[in-house]
């Protein structure tokens, strides 16, 4: 039988119709949540992530304010914009697009975040009220991840979840949601020993570590739901070959682009998959979806609503 692919593009496009009635409603009542998008810098990167979060603000409803403060921007300037966007009643979360500069301090800027305002989820705040299974604002890739689970109907509770990185931003919130929806839950990173055999115990196997077909077959359980976090872009005709050989419709695409993108997971290991998320069209689709979905509960948190 072959494995189901679990289409990200799908169930963020439901999420966000689910995000635009809840806007539209809040219009009703003379609310329109608002987000902050602040960009330092010329990252080409940076500026498309930005620009795709900017354009589903207008096309869901949402006010969006972008902000682009010059490369050479200081820690100091950074937090006197940050207080602005704090005490600014329109703007319901504020984002602040990674990396910044080496000479702006990230850590001390994103604590600066109002936690009500923290849609991406990354205020010590939020990550203490995530542990301890208390209404916080998740971080976007994690939380969509959970979507994609109850969405596609994999069961989670009593499961063996392995999560395969330990990062802030995914590998630990996505280990706390999964535990708290009663999943049996293995952090496993770099420095983990007998890896392949951990993995092999896993019935929903989470990989975030960053490393191009880092997870192969043989670390694959037979019918494992595989949840690939990757983004690695590829750009040589050997490491093509190493994950794509005989697969003519990509070459066509590598052939006219001179790169490609895999996943954290080798593409081989979908094959005993019993559910896996495509790359693209997994999991990165959910990221922008949760963050509009992030900025409108965070307005009605605001409101007591």
């Amino acid at each position: 039988m072959a494995p189901r692919v679990l289409d990200g593009v799908a169930i963020a496009a439901t999420i966000r119709k689910e995000v635009a009635e809840e806007v539209a409603r809040l219009g009703r009542q003379g609310i329109r949540p608002g987000l902050a998008a602040v960009l330092v810098g010329n990252a080409p990167a940076s500026q498309i992530y930005v620009r795709s979060k900017v354009e589903a603000c207008a096309e869901l409803g949402l006010f969006s304010d972008l902000i682009a403060p010059p490369a050479e921007v200081t820690t100091a300037e950074m937090l006197d914009l940050v207080a602005t966007l704090n005490s600014r009643d329109d703007i319901d979360g504020i984002l602040i697009q990674l990396p910044l500069p080496p000479q702006v301090d990230a850590k001390i800027l994103l604590e600066a975040v109002a936690p009500e305002k923290d849609v991406d989820g990354f205020h010590p705040m939020n990550a203490g009220r995530l542990l301890a299974g208390r209404p916080a604002l998740a971080p976007c890739t994690p939380a969509g991840i959970i979507e994609i689970l109850e969405r596609s109907g994999i069961p989670v509770t009593g499961q063996h979840a392995v999560v395969v990185g330990r990062s802030d931003i995914v590998g630990k919130p996505v280990a706390m949601l999964l535990l708290h929806r009663n999943a049996t839950v293995t952090i496993c990173h770099s420095k983990t020993r007998s890896l392949g055999e951990i993995t092999h115990q896993a019935d929903i196997l989470v990989a975030a570590i960053g490393r191009a077909g880092f997870i192969t077959p043989e670390m694959v359980r037979l019918g494992a739901t595989l949840i690939d976090v990757g983004i690695n872009r590829i750009t040589t005709r050997e490491e093509f070959d190493r994950f794509f050989l005989g697969d003519t419709k990509r070459a066509a695409v590598f052939a006219k682009r001179g790169s490609t993108i895999v996943g954290d997971i080798h593409p081989q290991a979908f094959e005993v998959a019993g559910a896996y998320t495509p790359v693209p069209g997994g999991v990165g689709p959910l990221t922008i979806a949760m963050l509009m979905a992030n900025t409108v509960r965070a307005a009605k948190m605001r409101r007591g609503l």
